[in-house]
């Protein structure tokens, strides 16, 4: 298996003898390439199927984990920790697991990402079920703790995805649905915390944003389960009240502390014209969405 993420790239071969902005320059031009990767039909097609696999899942009560070591790791716990806030769920929803452990956030553990056990050993502490889905994340797509931790996810009869950027990669044997963004090789040869780093970061995003869409944690284009752990998300939620509901600024306010600061029901009382517990009735009668909640409220 050639595994370009680890080749010589002919268009940097002397940029140790470029001007800064020369550099700069073409660590762009190389970037450009990586969201082109990821909009190939193949790749798109793979993600969705993986983001179908996951709402399913997560409509039986299953978790969503990301395994990797290093960057891929560290991206991995990233998105997970992002999805929180952003789409107020329970930390227990999404999870990234890093070879290494949570210090290996921080240092690298030498020899841990070798350990073909370590990925088992991790889900299994995290008493992984046939309802949870694991995705695999190693840009190479050969690392052990991956691959370790995916054998183990199939043996209980968990679903599971392998998201490399190389081809025909060894984790890609691993799993059930295969992810292969192809970048080519990095500025600096082998250094995948570029382009690889930012395909997985991109990719991720799609997936944890693509399933909350399907989960109803969206309205419109807004982050109406938002959690507002601050006063900037306290000022997002109400402007988010408004942005759906067109009332002014004092109203949206008093529908979120009525509400008990949870912008989607302040949303459906507001336009269903019902109390906090009959706003509560029909978001849970119709899975979360909105849309369908007022449609049943104001038919």
């Amino acid at each position: 298996m050639e595994r370009t993420t680890e080749a010589r790239n002919s268009h940097t071969m002397h940029i140790d003898t470029m001007s800064t902005a020369s550099i700069l320059a073409t660590i762009n031009q190389q970037d450009q390439a990586v969201p082109l990767a990821i909009g190939q039909p193949a790749v798109l097609s793979a993600i969705g199927a993986f983001v179908d696999v996951v709402v399913t899942r997560f409509k039986r009560g299953g978790r969503l984990f990301y395994i990797g070591a290093g960057t891929s790791g560290r991206l991995g716990i990233l998105d997970a920790a992002e999805c929180v806030p952003t789409f107020g769920i329970d930390p227990e929803m999404v999870q990234g697991l890093i070879a290494g452990g949570p210090g290996a956030m921080i240092t690298a553990v030498e020899g841990a990402e070798d350990s073909q056990t370590g990925g088992a050993a991790d889900l299994q502490a995290h008493h992984l079920t046939a309802d949870d889905v694991v995705l695999g994340i190693a840009a190479s797509g050969t690392t052990p703790y991956v691959i370790g931790g995916l054998d183990y996810a199939r043996s209980v009869g968990a679903a599971t995805g392998a998201f490399s950027c190389n081809q025909e990669a060894l984790i890609s044997q691993h799993a059930d649905i295969t992810i292969e963004v192809v970048v080519g090789p990095e500025v600096v040869t082998g250094s995948t915390r570029m382009k690889a780093g930012t395909a997985q970061k991109l990719v991720l995003n799609m997936i944890s944003t693509a399933a909350m869409i399907k989960l109803g944690k969206v309205y419109g284009n807004l982050m109406v389960d938002v959690k507002p752990t601050n006063l900037k998300l306290v000022d997002r939620a109400q402007r988010i009240i408004q942005a759906a509901t067109g009332v002014d600024r004092e109203t949206a306010a008093h529908y979120f502390e009525t509400a008990d600061r949870r912008p989607k029901v302040a949303i459906v009382m507001i336009l269903g014209k019902v109390a906090k517990a009959q706003a509560e009735a029909a978001l849970a009668s119709h899975e979360g969405f909105i849309a369908d909640a007022v449609a049943a409220l104001t038919k």
